[in-house]
């Protein structure tokens, strides 16, 4: 079963660092973002990713092909006949991975529309983005799917609010409570689609998934919810990668469960 990772957007609101790189490569601690995401998956035995590639999708593709140079010590042998690499404790996942170069500027139902030719036959396969890590159980949330029996099934969260909230009555506060966590439920990403869902999409380069296709399909009851309660964190801006490395640094690191 594939995992499409949505990995082609600009990241303008963190352009400290995607002047430079795309999103799905900034750091978390030593690794990219991208990396700790395909572990989740990878924990839990998916271990066949389709990247959807765009703004500097080169620089993904020199990541993973250089990766074990890049993550191992190793010995190179140079001088006459062939070039030779020994690799040393070399603990490099057993990933297949499809580059797809899904255009510079496509919006992300027009992205997922694109690879719809790797998917082959498969009635179903795993979606998420390349900026957001949590400690979604996968497992749970594939079999969740199957007793909804809907077309798409999306992983929900409650993030807390970004500003203190005020309770007021007659123009007097009766209660503050500084960033509380949301009672409403946002798309956390980490969905699971049945291949139904292409039928909702196009590849022309502005359908927006999560617009569009999403809402019809909501609209027919074909949009299940996973209610996720635990650690989910997404590196939307530059005060978000701090708070994440802040995690990492301090050894709080609940979405790396392939550690625990």
């Amino acid at each position: 079963m594939k995992v499409v990772i949505l990995c082609g957007g600009q990241g303008t609101r963190l352009r400290e660092e995607t002047e430079y790189r795309p999103k799905p490569l900034v750091m978390v601690g030593d690794r990219p973002i991208l990396w700790h995401v395909m572990k989740l998956y990878s924990y839990y035995g998916f271990n066949d990713f389709i990247l959807c590639l765009g703004y500097k999708g080169e620089m993904i593709k020199q990541y993973f092909l250089n990766l074990d140079e890049l993550t191992h010590d190793f010995t190179l042998r140079l001088g006459s006949g062939k070039k030779e690499i020994y690799h040393h404790d070399n603990v490099t996942p057993q990933w297949n991975i499809t580059f797809a170069d899904t255009g510079q500027s496509c919006e992300t139902g027009s992205r997922l529309a694109r690879i719809q030719k790797y998917i082959g036959n498969d009635e179903e396969f795993m979606l998420t983005y390349g900026d957001a890590v949590a400690d979604v159980n996968i497992s749970d949330l594939y079999r969740y799917h199957h007793e909804k029996g809907k077309t798409v099934t999306v992983t929900g969260i409650q993030p807390p609010n970004p500003f203190g909230v005020i309770e007021a009555r007659d123009g007097v506060v009766t209660t503050f409570t500084e960033k509380p966590q949301s009672q409403d439920w946002a798309n956390g990403g980490f969905f699971v689609c049945n291949r139904r869902v292409f039928n909702f999409l196009s590849p022309d380069g502005s359908i927006i998934f999560e617009q569009g296709p999403l809402r019809q399909i909501a609209s027919q009851g074909q949009l299940a919810i996973y209610q996720h309660n635990n650690f989910w964190h997404c590196v939307d801006t530059f005060k978000h990668l701090e708070g994440l490395n802040a995690y990492y640094a301090k050894g709080h690191r609940p979405w790396m469960i392939w550690e625990q």
